[in-house]
């Protein structure tokens, strides 16, 4: 018995383990409108052929009655057709309410779901925001999995969605 377990652990040991930190900066910018809404937001990982999908994040208002901020989930148009509309909102560590302009923060660590399942390889990191009243903006940062060296990534939206940094850590 104790040389099956020797030779268990070992093997555990010797397997390479796939680790890695992934932290994202968004800026939801402070638009002059007549009619302000905070913009929906969704946080995706997708494969270049966009095949795969790893849901991060959904901002949506989540305190209107009757579950009814799920109604306009759907003006995330990509995100909703690639993935959305087979989800139950809301989703629990998935679903968060919208977000006031600023600088926020999203971080994974190699323990979260999202990361764990994601094989070595390229992919992007898609975010979508949709605002009532306003516009949509989808960007995209592409990345390799797991990071080897600490790295950054950066991109800016036009209209909805300001700076986001994509820093990704072995």
């Amino acid at each position: 018995m104790r040389l099956l377990v020797t030779a268990a652990f070992t093997t555990i040991a010797a397997t390479p383990a796939l680790a890695g930190e992934a932290a994202v900066s968004i800026e939801i910018p402070r638009l002059s409108v007549a009619e302000y809404h905070r913009p929906y937001v969704a946080f995706w990982i997708e494969n270049p052929d966009g095949s795969k999908i790893t849901n991060l994040a959904v901002w949506y208002d989540t305190k209107l009655k009757d579950n009814e901020g799920t109604k306009w989930l759907k003006d995330m148009r990509q995100w909703w057709r690639r993935t959305g509309r087979d989800l139950t909102m809301p989703a629990d560590g998935l679903s968060s309410p919208t977000r006031a302009p600023g600088t926020h923060q999203l971080s994974f660590n190699a323990a979260s779901k999202s990361l764990t399942d994601l094989a070595p390889g390229s992919y992007s990191l898609v975010i979508e925001a949709a605002r009532e009243v306003g516009g949509r903006e989808l960007l995209r940062i592409p990345f390799e999995w797991p990071p080897k060296a600490a790295q950054t990534f950066a991109a800016k939206g036009d209209s909805e969605i300001g700076a986001v940094t994509l820093k990704l850590a072995p």
